[in-house]
């Protein structure tokens, strides 16, 4: 007959989670509620734990249960060799548990009178096992018990030695594939050795519940973890339990648990210290997803703890969590409060990015500086900062000093993106050997960044070097649209610029999050400008912003996403940006299409890009009035340019033509009245002038002036 085997109360019977095929039951496995089976427990490995038994349960389904007419102890031979070895080693606490789980299984059995004395009865051999078990040395026990066998034929070692064997060798096996992360092998192991799961060996249950949550079953592990709390006393345990599933649960999960909590004896809840954890895991959580909805309490909570605990790590949690949500004057706040607490490179890198995301990129600029070369990530942001810097309209005045510094980092990372906007930077300086030179840097790092060539050809063309110029067209032919017209049309004459990409950092999930946290994307940054236009650029963004104040790479937006996100950024004046949304948006096709062509060249024309506004206008047919409204701003744009590089005769060519097509405003006449007073045509300039002036205009009273005395200058 099948010896009956029993488990110690507090057993989880793991019926429901066995799997008949690889440890897995098709339906969904659940620990037992509350209160269906007693708190004590035996731990396989320190019979210690044991505690008296009211009655004895039995295993999982399959194992043979005890029938009420078992036959008594006085006639069955039970297996006292446990007590006997605890005996002899005066091992009392372990000699009162084997006591107690004999009575379990026994219940008319009776214990010596005193333990303690137990006669010894000899067997050297059995006892070194039984030592060997105490000591944990499985292998070796092992190895004794065949010795044995093979010596001395018949020999059988006691069953009570052999199961407890068994279950130590199970354990063992369910923590090593818990350590390797091999969790199928976890609840497999679990599932078979059910005798493991008990109060009196905690880390197993927490290891077969993570175990569950990490193979994608968090309602099972939500189940174990609520099993330990229901049944098992320990407070440490019970803490530790709520704790170890933070990370694991959804917060709909750690709320079942949070409800099992029970008052301490001064009166406050024992979770109460975990619940700051739960909030700052749930702001960590909003790292990683953008979209993910945190309640007001949690983000309370967090900045409480910020203001009274005083640490920097809820400062930077803060941070980053605003950040992600498109908040960088609340993030700047709270990274600059982590920064005076202690100032290191995440709390500084932190803080440049709320200051580039605000527009402000030289006090980045500034105070990464000295944390630069800390990590990639905050090597990256800083680099941002550079590029931003560069690009701002009109030019940022820098210093020798920072400008020799930015040259440096530049070169050292070989950051090709920064030296392209070194080269748009030197070019509206009117340094256009300058800004060749960065433009061919930024093309040895990067060979296939056609902005780049661009600024190149462009630069050449502007010194005069026709040759390279076809040197460049001639290598991007079929790859390049606008690179072979360059020196073609006359519109080049306006151009001072040319957008690119940067690197700049980005928390969208993407985020990740540095984690701290997560890797920068590439942006485009705002472009720069040697012109000052003077004409408001038309158009306004055709939606509200949402969710566009970080930087991210649109390449992997749908047409109609990317289409979106370009009026957002417009609406917010970041046309850069905006026009790099809109690039992505030109692949879709129809409406989608016609619109992304129209936003894009009112984005190039607020960034003062004229020769990219015009190409854009190019991209796709218009409405009438759309194209008008292109045109005209083009033509506005492109007079104010030539004024400003002393070219009169276009000005006025342009000022004709835009009033072809839309009435001339006050502005313009005042502009055409300069252009023809700086070529001595007194009398239109007059004219011009005059037709302003009855506006009421005082730059046009003014220019009346200016008309006079140059009449009289001219007469002497």
């Amino acid at each position: 007959m099948k010896p009956a085997i029993f488990i110690a109360a507090g057993t989880v019977l793991l019926g429901a989670m066995v799997l008949h095929q690889g440890g897995y039951l098709s339906s969904p496995a659940t620990f037992p509620k509350a209160g269906t089976f007693p708190n004590a427990a035996q731990n396989p490995r320190d019979d210690a734990s044991q505690q008296s038994l009211s009655k004895p349960i039995t295993l999982a389904q399959g194992d043979q249960p005890v029938d009420a007419d078992v036959a008594p102890a006085s006639s069955r031979k039970i297996d006292e060799s446990a007590l006997r070895y605890f005996a002899s080693k005066g091992e009392t606490k372990r000699l009162n548990a084997e006591i107690a789980r004999l009575k379990a299984l026994y219940p008319d059995w009776t214990p010596p009178a005193n333990p303690l004395a137990v006669r010894r009865q000899g067997d050297p051999q059995l006892d070194q096992m039984w030592k060997l078990y105490s000591a944990g040395k499985l292998a070796e026990l092992r190895k004794a018990i065949a010795d044995r066998q093979t010596a001395q034929a018949g020999w059988q070692p006691p069953a009570d030695l052999l199961q407890r064997l068994a279950l130590a060798e199970a354990r063992e096996q369910l923590i090593n594939a818990s350590n390797l992360k091999q969790y199928d092998a976890v609840i497999r192991v679990g599932s078979t050795n059910s005798s493991l799961l008990t109060c009196g060996d905690v880390d197993v249950l927490w290891r077969v519940a993570e175990a569950f949550a990490r193979t994608r079953r968090e309602d099972r592990a939500k189940d174990a973890y609520l099993y330990i709390l229901d049944n098992c006393k320990k407070p440490e345990e019970r803490f530790a339990t709520v704790q170890k599933a933070l990370p694991l649960l959804s917060r709909q999960n750690l709320d079942q648990l949070l409800a099992t909590e029970q008052k301490t004896p001064d009166g406050k809840g024992e979770f109460a210290a975990l619940r700051g954890d739960i909030a700052r895991q749930s702001l960590a959580n909003a790292d990683a997803d953008p979209k993910l909805v945190i309640p007001a309490a949690d983000i309370a909570t967090v900045e409480g703890l910020a203001r009274e605990g005083g640490l920097a790590s809820d400062d930077l949690l803060l941070g980053w969590y605003y950040v992600q949500r498109d908040n960088p004057q609340r993030a700047e706040t709270w990274f600059r409060k982590a920064r005076d607490k202690e100032d290191t490179a995440k709390s500084s890198q932190g803080l440049a990015l709320a200051l580039i995301n605000q527009n402000r990129p030289a006090e980045a600029e500034d105070i990464l500086f000295r944390w630069r070369d800390t990590d990639d990530d905050t090597r990256k942001v800083y680099l941002a900062a550079v590029a931003n810097l560069l690009a701002m309209t009109p030019p940022a005045p820098l210093t020798p000093q920072v400008l020799q510094r930015m040259v440096q980092a530049v070169y050292a990372a070989k950051d090709a993106a920064s030296a392209q906007q070194f080269g748009w930077y030197a070019d509206a300086l009117n340094q256009p050997q300058t800004a060749a030179q960065w433009f061919k840097l930024a093309l040895e790092w990067k060979p296939d960044e056609e902005p780049s060539a661009y600024g190149l050809a462009l630069t050449r063309w502007k010194t005069g070097d026709k040759a390279g110029v076809r040197e460049i067209q001639s290598a991007w032919i079929g790859r390049s649209e606008r690179i072979p017209t360059v020196g073609e049309r006359s519109i080049e004459t306006a151009a001072v610029g040319k957008p690119r990409q940067a690197a700049a950092a980005s928390n969208e999930a993407g985020q990740e999050q540095p984690s701290r946290r997560r890797p920068l994307a590439q942006v485009e940054v705002s472009e720069h400008s040697a012109a000052r236009p003077r004409a408001a650029t038309p158009g306004r963004a055709r939606q509200a912003p949402r969710n566009c104040s970080t930087t991210l790479d649109p390449s992997s937006l749908s047409p109609q996403t990317a289409l979106s996100r370009g009026w957002c950024l417009m609406q917010v004046n970041r046309p850069i940006e905006a026009a790099a949304a809109f690039d992505v948006a030109l692949r879709g096709s129809g409406r989608t299409r016609a619109d992304a062509a129209y936003g894009q060249s009112l984005a190039y024309l607020r960034a003062g890009l004229i020769d990219r506004a015009a190409i854009a206008a190019s991209q796709a047919p218009m409405e009438a009035g759309r194209s008008i409204e292109i045109r005209t701003a083009l033509l506005e744009a492109q007079a104010n340019t030539a004024f400003d590089r002393g070219r009169y005769n276009e000005t006025i060519m342009a000022l004709d033509e835009r009033a072809r097509i839309a009435p001339e405003r006050t502005g313009l006449m005042v502009l055409r009245g300069y252009a023809y007073l700086k070529l001595r045509r007194f009398a239109d300039a007059e004219q011009a002038f005059r037709a302003a002036a009855a506006t009421g205009n005082h730059d046009a009273l003014r220019g009346l002036n200016d008309v006079r005395n140059e009449r009289q200058s001219n007469m002497q």
